[in-house]
């Protein structure tokens, strides 16, 4: 019988939550299957990832082949890294005590690796936010200037139509006061 590790899909339409289970490669997708090893929630942020690893490391070893999805979360969680070590000791590579060791510290590593694959989403969406305010601020700077622009064109197109009108009204009358000032005082000359 062919063993496979692979995703069991449960949950409603377009909000997904699956189980890790072994079954049989006949089986169907959602149907029997043989043990439940862990629980896999995509939705989060990120992802919620529950296996019990040592079931997991068991199956492998004894040689059920995990889907590509699967086989993605099993390195993710360390398990295909377990193995490694696991057959390290089996051809005498290896102590037990270095194995156990190397495993510890990978875990140790991992969790770090974790943390901080988390505080660099959490700081790459800050940035992303910060640009955008500032992107927004800078066309603001831009939008307000046009304004200032264009109010300063409009009040200095208004006072050049207003000049011409403004001086030929003041000019007329001084031009015609002047030719009848000359007459008045020419007409006692005479």
């Amino acid at each position: 019988m062919a063993t496979k590790i692979r995703l069991q899909r449960h949950g409603r339409g377009k909000r997904p939550f699956y189980t890790i289970v072994i079954a049989d490669s006949r089986a169907r997708r959602d149907g029997k299957y043989i043990e439940r090893i862990g629980d896999y929630n995509p939705l989060t942020s990120p992802a919620v990832i529950n296996l019990d690893v040592e079931k997991a490391v068991n199956w492998i070893m004894k040689g059920a082949e995990p889907t590509a999805t699967v086989n993605a979360i099993l390195k993710y969680k360390g398990v295909l890294h377990r193995k490694h070590l696991l057959r390290g000791v089996a051809k005498n590579a290896l102590t037990q005590e270095a194995a156990d060791q190397k495993w510890s510290a990978w875990q140790d590593e991992h969790k770090n690796a974790v943390l901080d694959h988390q505080k660099k989403i959490h700081k790459s969406k800050e940035d992303r936010i910060a640009k955008m305010l500032q992107d927004e601020a800078k066309i603001n700077k831009e939008r307000e200037e046009k304004r200032k622009a264009a109010l300063a064109a409009a009040e200095s197109a208004a006072v050049v139509k207003e000049t011409p009108a403004e001086t030929a009204a003041v000019e007329a009358p001084v031009e015609t006061a002047a030719p009848e000032t000359q007459e008045t005082e020419s007409a006692p000359a005479e």
